[in-house]
């Protein structure tokens, strides 16, 4: 049981929260797809086009959100512009109230985008925690390698070879662990952790070394079974563009060096095309608000220039198989954001908006208030009565006159107000002033 729980950091199966469970359904679907398709470059590709059509429905939604965010932000920065400058708890509250009315009026939740994206984002980190870990989910890699890790344990020196592997460091907390025995399944996994990350260069060495000449065979053998599952159209996917590119002007292979170039090429033109294919938010109409649209817009903009810059690094130094994923990703997502678009651009936003409202009339929840938000939004629409600049000073005086009168009426027939207590006292002095007489 203990073993179980000190598992290895990159092969096991994760065991994070969350994370894990869903990491452990994808790998059975991954161990299905290579069981069927014995090749990891065209195992990836499935994989990820399958995962990528099941999260379509989550897909569509959060776009859907962005185009209906898109409508409504203006009458959503109407209502802050309204209540600017009140910080009292009435006020925030009606901001607050008038704002959910929007939202409703146009079938959205303020947490739907988050939602759906919190329901992706465990989903993602388990597929980049599959496809970067295979030997932990697909059973058939993992038997090639303890072919030869059992007798590799075995050997005291090996321990030291591997120490020498450019990625020992990653995991050289593992080899300090104390559950790093000689024998144990946690040593068998840190041994195929670090080996799994190793380059064609590094194989080399562990088949060639004195001091492991007794497994070289089993080592040699293990590592042509991996070179022909890790195969793609000539590349070893195991293996980065940067170090398949150093290792082919060595050998003069300039074919090589282009396939291995278009791993990170692919990465990043397909991540622009998905940059260029979402859509973009609405602008404000305020003019107050210029400066902030314009900083945000420029922050997006260089956020969209850098991501396909990243791609195309991470893809040059990351192992192919890594670089096959994302290019596959980008290039399922869009033609899914292609799909969704038109599916998007037809929908009648006017129409929507209608039947919306009249859920608002009729349902018995806060109906007054939303009645009340909304007659009140068309009498703002209706233009204000002007009067005319002609009047004599006269008339002025006169309309003014009549103004006066009408409030005092209003007042005075107002028994809390002060004018119907000034009057009283009035009727009260008058009638005793003219008892004396």
């Amino acid at each position: 049981m203990e073993e179980m729980i000190l598992t290895a950091i990159f092969l096991t199966q994760s065991t994070t929260f969350i994370i894990g469970p869903i990491a452990k359904i994808l790998g059975m679907l991954m161990n299905l797809i290579f069981s069927l398709v014995p090749n990891i470059g065209l195992a990836i590709i499935i994989f990820t086009i399958i995962i990528y059509l099941c999260m379509m429905p989550l897909t569509v939604k959060q776009q859907k959100f962005s185009k209906l965010s898109a409508k409504m932000n203006p009458e959503i920065q109407a209502i802050q512009k309204k209540y600017k400058n009140k910080k009292d708890q009435d006020s925030m509250q009606r901001m607050q109230e008038e704002t959910q009315v929007v939202y409703r009026k146009y079938g959205v939740s303020p947490t739907g985008s988050c939602v759906q994206l919190a329901i992706q984002m465990p989903i993602l980190f388990s597929l980049y925690r599959v496809i970067n870990n295979i030997p932990a989910y697909v059973e058939k890699i993992k038997a090639v390698y303890l072919t030869f890790v059992g007798k590799m344990i075995e050997i005291p020196e090996s321990i030291e070879v591997l120490k020498t592997f450019k990625n020992y460091g990653m995991i050289k907390k593992q080899f300090e662990n104390d559950s790093f025995v000689a024998g144990s399944n946690y040593m068998k996994d840190t041994f195929i952790d670090l080996l799994n990350k190793a380059s064609s260069e590094e194989w080399q060495t562990l088949i060639d070394h004195p001091a492991l000449a007794s497994i070289s065979d089993s080592v040699s053998s293990a590592y042509e079974k991996l070179t022909h599952f890790n195969n793609f159209l000539g590349l070893n996917i195991g293996d980065s563009p940067i170090f398949i590119i150093q290792e082919a002007f060595k050998n003069g292979n300039y074919l090589l060096i282009i396939g291995a170039a278009l791993i990170p090429i692919l990465a990043g033109l397909t991540q622009f095309l998905n940059v260029k294919l979402m859509p973009q938010a609405g602008q404000s109409t305020d003019s107050s608000d210029n400066k902030t649209m314009e900083s945000m817009q420029s922050s997006m903009k260089m956020m969209n220039t850098m991501m396909p810059l990243m791609s195309v690094f991470f893809c040059f130094t990351f192992p192919t198989g890594m670089g096959i994923y994302w290019v596959a990703g980008s290039v399922v997502r869009s033609i899914q954001q292609i799909v969704i678009n038109k599916h998007i651009d037809k929908m009648d936003i006017d129409a929507l908006v209608k039947k919306n409202v009249e859920k608002m009339k009729t349902s018995p929840q806060k109906q007054s208030f939303t009645q009340k938000l909304l007659s009140g939004a068309q009498q703002q629409e209706q233009p204000m009565p002007k009067y005319s600049s002609k009047l004599s000073q006269a008339e002025k005086e006169e309309l003014v006159q009549k103004a006066k009168e009408k409030s005092a009426e209003k007042s005075a027939g107002n028994p809390g107000s002060i004018a119907s207590k000034a009057n009283m006292v009035k009727q009260y002095n008058e009638k005793n002033s003219s008892s004396k007489k």
